[in-house]
Formats: C-alpha cells, structure tokens, sequence
C-alpha cells in the first residue's frame, strides 16, 4: 500500500518505519526541514532501540522517504497518516491546531479518494473536527472528492516503540465505514498474524478507549505510590506487596512500581486531557484528579527525603544523579520527575553530577543557568567524591553495577533510589546506606 505519514516525531517516524517494513511503500512528511535532511542521511532524529537499523535498512531498500512537500504526500498515497502533536492548553485541553493544520493541508492537495487516519492522541469529537475541516476546504476550492476518516489510536511505549509497532498488542479503528474498516485489515493484517485483536468500534469509542487506557495505567501507578506511603510508616516493604499484588490476573503485573512518580509526553497529558473532557460535559473525574495530585506529591515527597537526609541543607553537597529522562529507552525529557528533581537540587544549591546515557544532551541545555550542575561521560566518573548518590531512570546499566568500585569513588557511600532497582540487603552487604521508596530502611 502507498501510505504518507503527517509528523515525524515518536509516533509519525516510528509508525512509518514500521510500515516500511512490512512492504509497504511510506513517504513521511514534516515541516522541520532540518529534521527531514537528518532523516533522509539515514540518522534518526529520536533516541529509540531498533530504530536506527530499520531506518537505514528501508531508505536502501525504497520503500521508506522523507519529504518537505505535502502536496507530494497527499498526491502519492491513498492512506494519510496524521501523527502530529497535540500539546496541552493552559486548561488540560488539547490543541489540536497542528492536527487540524494537516487535515486542511490534505484537503488542499486532494486530488482523488483519500482515507485520513488520525494516529494523534485526541479528545472525543476530533474525528468530526476533521471530517469537518476537509469538506469545509474542498468547498473553499470547488472540489468534488470522496474521502473518508478513521481514527487509529496509538499505544506505543516509548523504548519500545518499534516493538509496539510491529507487534501491536490490539490494533483499535473508529470508522463510520465498512469500506474503510476493511482496507484498515488489510494494512493492518501482516502485524496481526499472531492472533492479536483487531476491533472496530464507533470514531468516539476509539478516541475515549486512547485516553481511558493512559488514564488507567497513570492511576495503577499513583495507587501503588500511595500504597509506598503506608509501607514506610507501617515497615511494610511495596516489593512484595507488588510481587503478591501482579500475581493475581486480575491487576496483572504491569505498572505497579512504586517509585517518583509517572512523566513524559502521555500520561500527564491525557489525564489532565480526560479530566477537562469530563468536566467541559459536567463530570468531574474525582478519581483521576487524585491521580494527578498523588503524582505531582509523589515528586516532592521523594525530594523531602533527600533533604531529610542532609538536615534540609543541601547548599553545596556534592550529589551524583543516574538518569534524567523519564523513563529508560528514550531520551525524552518531558514531564520527566527527575528534571523536576534536578531543577530542586540546583535550586537549593547542591554540588550536582548527572549520568544519562541517551538524554544528557537535552537535560544539559533544559538545565543551562539553573545551578551548579554538571554532565558525566559514563555512570562511575559520575561519582566522584559524591556525599549521595540519587537514581532517577531505572536505565539497564544502572541495576547490576560494581559496587566497590562506586564506594571507592564517593566520599560517602549513600545509595537513594527513586526507582528501587537493588534488593536492599544486597547493597548493605556492600556497605551502603541504601534508602528506596516503600521499603523498610
């Protein structure tokens, strides 16, 4: 199939690499023309495992390129993939100006039958927004042309993006057409050979079924935050309240560590996304307003902690950090609690060294001018004469480390662990100090 994908960012350039994959012959388009330039060179603009070798390996063989020109992306495929942002107003409400942008640009450069996928996380209603838009420009022009919308939500995890995308756990359409559900198969079909579903519903289920998903998972983890809360005071340990929780099939085990709280580009959005959706029709989501309030504490809980440690003053300690990025496999920076937990450092006036292996660029100039802070090349020079080390991204690298050779780099050998990656007997026995989160000390 002739597929164009509007935005290369996380979801566009994963997506389109994944379809280039299975033969399909993709064009992606952005309006960044530096970022086309590096992607045309066969560099990914995105830090994410199994990327780069797939996007050099379908540029050679043909069936992956990169344009500029939205008219040569409208004009080549039938399938138009809209994967553009939808950052969030001051109100939770998502903007949806880049979306609406494309589906005008489509509109514009239409020339026959085009089916538009929108593959942006969006409210309820935004399929009609489009639908809208598209007539709304072919009158402007004089154009009679038959289109069709579908609304295709994502579900990719970022580090595990490619993954998601070549092997979908279930595969959601909203369509308003049996035409357009069927040719959604038939792309969708060489992903799906595993027996993994592929459900059709209604353009508003699927639009809810995106924002319900990311605001159940945002909710295991606030739960088990505050389930950390009550093991500290009782000396209870959350592992293992984790380990007997996910073994019952009905919560399953995913998503219930505890630790500094949840962050990126999903998660924070859709919550406060979903909660104005709820309240702009007169409901109020109380459970997911606590969620976010749960995980905003979180943050500063875990920082108190910290502080505790040092008798509340932290000017000038010297503090080594592991990890900046949200979350380990990507190098994404936003809404990550560990920035936040940078920028209260600095501001306090700590001594701060931080070691990311993806994201220390970003997090370098994200934090330029904010305080005394600087970038290690690799996780033990990071620890040099540190009074503390504070792990913040649960990267690979960091769960089997050696220990002795930490302890001889830091003035003292303090452990604080936001992620709880160590079994703690395990590092005392090394001689540390080693405080987690939920966990008896």
């Amino acid at each position: 199939m002739k597929i164009s994908v509007f935005g290369t960012g996380y979801v566009g350039l994963a997506t389109g690499v994944a379809f280039a994959e299975m033969g399909n012959d993709v064009c992606c388009v952005d309006v960044d023309a530096s970022k086309i330039a590096q992607l045309q060179d066969g560099r990914s603009t995105i830090y994410e495992p199994g990327l780069d070798a797939l996007l050099a390996k379908n540029i050679q063989a043909g069936r992956l390129m990169f344009t500029t020109k939205a008219a040569e992306a409208v004009t080549r495929s039938q399938l138009l993939f809209i994967a553009v942002g939808t950052p969030p107003n001051a109100d939770g409400s998502a903007d949806l100006t880049s979306v609406l942008t494309v589906a005008e640009t489509i509109a514009e450069y239409m020339d026959d039958y085009k089916v538009v996928i929108n593959k942006s996380t969006v409210p309820v209603g935004t399929f009609l927004k489009v639908k809208s838009r598209i007539t709304e420009i072919l009158l402007q022009h004089k154009k009679k042309i038959d289109f069709d919308v579908c609304s295709n939500p994502e579900f990719l995890r970022e580090g595990m993006a490619i993954e998601d995308c070549l092997k979908p756990s279930r595969v959601i359409v909203g369509v308003d057409s049996e035409k357009v559900a069927q040719l959604m198969r038939d792309l969708y079909g060489p992903f799906l050979k595993s027996g993994n579903p592929f459900i059709v519903m209604d353009p508003s289920s699927s639009e809810m079924t995106k924002y319900a998903a990311n605001a159940m998972l945002a909710a295991k983890i606030s739960l088990m935050n505050e389930f950390s809360r009550v093991c500290e005071k009782i000396g209870a340990d959350i592992e293992s309240v984790r380990e007997g929780l996910g073994a019952d099939p009905r919560i399953g085990p995913e998503y219930l560590f505890a630790g500094i709280g949840y962050g990126g580009s999903c998660f924070p959005k859709d919550v406060r996304g979903l909660v104005h959706v709820g309240e702009t029709h007169g409901e109020k989501m109380e459970i997911l307003c606590a969620v976010e309030r749960v995980n905003a504490s979180q943050g500063e809980r875990f920082f108190r902690t910290v502080e505790t440690l040092f008798s509340k003053n932290l000017q000038a300690k010297k503090i080594a950090v592991w990890g900046a990025s949200f979350k380990p496999g990507t190098d994404d920076l936003r809404e990550a609690p560990a920035m936040s937990f940078l920028e209260k450092l600095l501001s306090a006036g700590a001594d701060v060294k931080v070691f990311d292996p993806a994201a220390a660029e970003g997090a370098k100039k994200a934090l330029a001018g904010k305080g005394h802070v600087e970038f290690s090349k690799d996780q033990y020079s990071c620890l040099e004469m540190a009074e503390a080390l504070v792990i913040l991204t649960e990267w690979e690298s960091f769960r089997a480390p050696d220990f002795q050779r930490m302890k001889s780099s830091m003035q003292a050998p303090l452990i604080i662990d936001g992620r709880n990656i160590y079994i703690p007997a395990k590092v005392k026995a090394e001689g540390f100090e080693y405080i987690s989160v939920g966990r008896p000390t």
